[in-house]
């Protein structure tokens, strides 16, 4: 009999909201987590009735409540690597900052931050209220080891209209140097024949990477599932240049490899790689 002992994987918590067609939010980052060999923790926000194109309600729960599950992660697991997606106000955003903070103090552990500024969804409807995206800024921007804007939140942050590539550095790298943490520049919705992210550092350093675009698919989730790979990378110990490269990967199957019903689409988070 082999007794040795299996190693366990690392520890990946998402901080977002529930999302009932599991194509974005918790249930995508947990689909993605487990499927890059990572145990995912939740951390629920807000649920959101929706399906892909369309947002019909949300209903947040108390800040209270998001910090106790954040607090029971850290008593009960190592966690390696944090992701937090839609917080939706101001109060669970400073419940969410208090929080990391004494959970790192008290378990010791300084787990990655990748932050998905998720404003907006892919159908248009807001997701985080103005005073929201201020307190996101101000509180959980400077703990970040990654911020990933898309396109629209990318403008939303830095104020600016963004149609070109040279544009969106730009705007990256101002507000990398102002929060003095790197930002993943998803250009996706350029619609280029190539989809280009930019990673820009705070000393303005830049990476770029890219996949073919693929035209037609629909992108419900399709950030959420990006940070949540960019993170589980993260938790395996891998170098952020590393993990997003994994990351872009990834997603750029599960995008290529995704499912179809009728008119509706999903990402297939668990598509092998091409042979």
């Amino acid at each position: 009999m082999n007794s040795k002992k299996r190693a366990s994987p690392p520890v990946v918590l998402t901080i977002a909201g529930s999302d009932n067609s599991c194509g974005a939010g918790l249930q995508a980052d947990l689909k993605t987590i487990t499927a890059l060999g990572g145990y995912g923790l939740t951390t629920a926000t807000c649920v959101v009735a929706e399906v892909p194109g369309r947002v019909s309600m949300i209903q947040s729960v108390t800040a209270r409540i998001v910090a106790e599950q954040i607090r029971l992660s850290f008593a009960a697991f190592p966690v390696a690597a944090i992701k937090t997606g839609m917080l939706f106000s101001a109060a669970i955003i400073e419940a969410v900052h208090a929080a990391l903070l004494a959970g790192a103090v008290a378990s010791k552990q300084k787990p990655a931050l990748v932050i998905d500024p998720v404003m907006v969804a892919s159908s248009g409807d807001p997701l985080l209220k103005p005073s929201a995206i201020r307190a996101c800024r101000r509180l959980l921007f400077p703990l970040a080891s990654l911020v990933t804007p898309n396109l629209g939140e990318l403008e939303t942050l830095s104020g600016q209209t963004i149609r070109s590539l040279e544009e969106m550095e730009a705007a990256g790298r101002t507000l990398a140097a102002q929060y003095r943490v790197p930002f993943l520049l998803k250009g996706g919705h350029l619609q280029h024949d190539k989809a280009v992210d930019l990673l820009i550092g705070p000393d303005g350093r830049k990476i770029r990477y890219e996949a073919d675009f693929i035209r037609g698919a629909d992108p419900h989730g399709t950030g959420c599932a990006y940070s949540a790979a960019i993170a589980t990378g993260l938790a395996h110990g891998h170098p952020l240049p590393d993990a997003i490269a994994d990351a872009k990967e990834f997603i750029t199957r599960a995008i290529r490899q995704r499912h179809r019903w009728k008119t509706t689409e999903a990402l297939d988070h668990s598509a092998p790689p091409a042979a």
